[in-house]
């Protein structure tokens, strides 16, 4: 079964294409894809950096002017190695209330998609012009799965999902999500491998750190309780995002400072967080390279990141009733050594003991804590797109 996994977030695309066994059990452990694509558009107004990869082939690397994210999506597409595909499968971040479980996606499925990127306007507007471009490329015979960031957390209780408003706001769909389900289910499940461990036996705190960033409280390989809520913008301190602040705050400044919808929007997820506090960068290395240079303000945005990702799993580990296991994924959580250090040091009530030379670097699926660590702490590289790719897989059976 050849799978074309297509994977749109806020500034970027990936794309995957495997040459995978079909059947009722999905394969467990990536295999190599056949091809690859990334196209980065956030870093020069008016182009895009373009780069393809064959299997054995050396990478192609250009970049295309363009007037909008969509004018990317034709030459990416262009480029796939001949040959038919059966089925493409899409990271759809948002599912709202209508969507708990993949779905293979038919002309109703794709208007209700539209329809829920006012709950994720960054994400969904943007998956649902990928699916456009796949259908007009491939034609409307093709079977395409969508596969939701929030279907993951559909097994969290009414006391976590439901928010202490009005009873109506649960009737009109205002209720936590949760998201980076894609990624807390590859991750679970390979922590548990890493472990050689029964996943239904492991209590875990899984952290996805990435641009956006949450935690996860994670009992038996289903999801009990996460950071993000109705949208993306709830929880811990992200890259540009604020997480989590006073709701009074928005009411001051509309009442006293004047803000509109759109400028809280643009404030609280485009000019907060990381980049926000430091005025340095959203990006985690350049925070921590500006840090141990002696800036005050990087400084500032290093330790309130810590602050607010312990409390977050120190909120997960009381959900759960103790852990089993930290894990540290994406990004930040994968390459950070530093910070993963600072968070196990905040948590050594706990039991989190870490190798200090195995967590040097950026150890890959791999237990970092002392062999007599009361909690495991591990490294994972996430892999959301093979999560999707099984999914096909599952759906097509």
């Amino acid at each position: 079964m050849r799978i074309l996994v297509m994977n749109a977030g806020s500034s970027s695309l990936k794309g995957a294409l495997w040459d995978v066994e079909g059947g009722p059990a999905p394969p467990q452990a990536p295999s190599e894809p056949l091809w690859t694509a990334r196209v980065d558009w956030g870093r020069h107004p008016g182009s895009a950096d373009v780069v393809i990869r064959a299997r054995g082939a050396a990478e192609d690397k250009r970049a295309i002017a363009i007037e909008s994210p969509r004018d990317a999506f034709g030459p990416v597409l262009d480029a796939l190695p001949a040959g038919a595909i059966d089925v493409v499968g899409h990271r759809i971040v948002h599912g709202g209330a209508r969507f708990s479980d993949s779905v293979r996606i038919e002309k109703e499925v794709r208007n209700q998609l539209a329809e829920l990127a006012e709950f994720a306007p960054e994400h969904n507007q943007i998956e649902v012009a990928v699916i456009d471009a796949v259908t007009q490329h491939f034609g409307t015979s093709l079977t395409q799965i969508a596969v939701f960031d929030t279907s993951f957390h559909a097994t969290m209780p009414e006391a976590a999902y439901v928010y202490p408003g009005p009873r109506d706001w649960l009737d009109s769909g205002i209720r936590r999500y949760g998201f980076h389900g894609i990624s807390y289910s590859y991750t679970s499940r390979r922590a548990a491998a890493i472990l050689k461990r029964d996943l239904a036996s492991l209590k875990m705190v899984a952290c996805h750190l990435g641009n956006g960033c949450s935690v996860c409280a994670i009992d038996g390989g289903r999801s009990v309780d996460t950071s993000m809520g109705f949208t993306p913008l709830e929880g811990l301190m992200m890259g540009t995002r604020s997480g989590s602040i006073d709701p009074g705050i928005c009411i001051y400044l509309i009442r006293h400072r004047g803000y509109s919808a759109g400028d809280l929007d643009r404030v609280l997820n485009k000019e907060s967080g990381l980049k926000g506090i430091s005025g340095v960068s959203a990006d985690m290395r350049e925070i921590v390279a500006a840090r141990e240079a002696g800036d005050r303000w990087a400084t500032l945005a290093y330790d309130i990141f810590v602050h607010r990702l312990s409390s977050g799993v120190g909120a997960m580990a009381a959900i759960l009733g103790g852990m089993d296991a930290l894990v540290f994924t994406a990004g930040i959580g994968e390459n950070c050594a530093p910070l993963r250090e600072s968070v196990c040091e905040r948590l050594a009530f706990l039991g989190t003991r870490l190798d200090r030379p195995a967590n040097e670097g950026s150890p890959v699926d791999r237990d970092i804590a002392v062999p007599d660590s009361r909690i495991r702490v591990l490294v994972v590289a996430t892999d959301e797109d093979w999560e999707i790719a099984r999914e096909c897989v599952r759906m097509r059976g």
